[in-house]
């Protein structure tokens, strides 16, 4: 059966999408879910709307994701931790801590889960993180992990 998605599925398609599906599948979930409809010839030209503002909010946000790659790599993010005498932190430095450094001195709102980091920081120095910002979109930012100083 030729349904048309209505909202993004998982593993099947993406709002505005025509797919073919198993009758059972359309019927018994994804129409009365209300992720998708029965394709008709009124409801595919509704599905090329869809598709349209889809690539067209798309390029939108590719736009604006640009447009912060230049903002985010302009200037290092400094972030103070206690360290050790070789340069070792006594913890370490977090995605989520990335993200508030970002946030705080850059005054990008950055979700912890786009910054890519395998292992966590536990070293002083210069670091270079991977922000995630949109599906065809990555920037650099500099991380500067210097030690904190304690006021005595």
């Amino acid at each position: 059966m030729k349904v048309i998605l209505s909202d993004d599925v998982e593993k099947l398609g993406r709002k505005g999408d025509i797919v073919t599906v198993a009758d059972g599948y359309a019927r018994n979930f994804l129409v009365p879910q209300g992720l998708a409809m029965v394709a008709t010839r009124g409801s595919i030209k509704q599905a090329d709307l869809m598709q349209r503002a889809r690539a067209e909010r798309d390029e939108r946000e590719k736009k604006a994701a640009a447009g912060k790659v230049s903002h985010l790599g302009s200037s290092p993010v400094y972030i103070s931790a206690r360290a050790g005498e070789e340069g070792r932190l006594f913890g370490s430095v977090t995605k989520s801590d990335v993200a508030r450094a970002i946030e705080d001195q850059l005054e990008e709102k950055i979700d912890r889960h786009n910054i890519r980091l395998d292992d966590p920081i536990r070293s002083l120095g210069q670091h270079q993180v991977e922000v995630h910002l949109h599906a065809e979109v990555n920037a650099l930012v500099t991380v500067e992990v210097i030690a904190h100083e304690d006021e005595e």
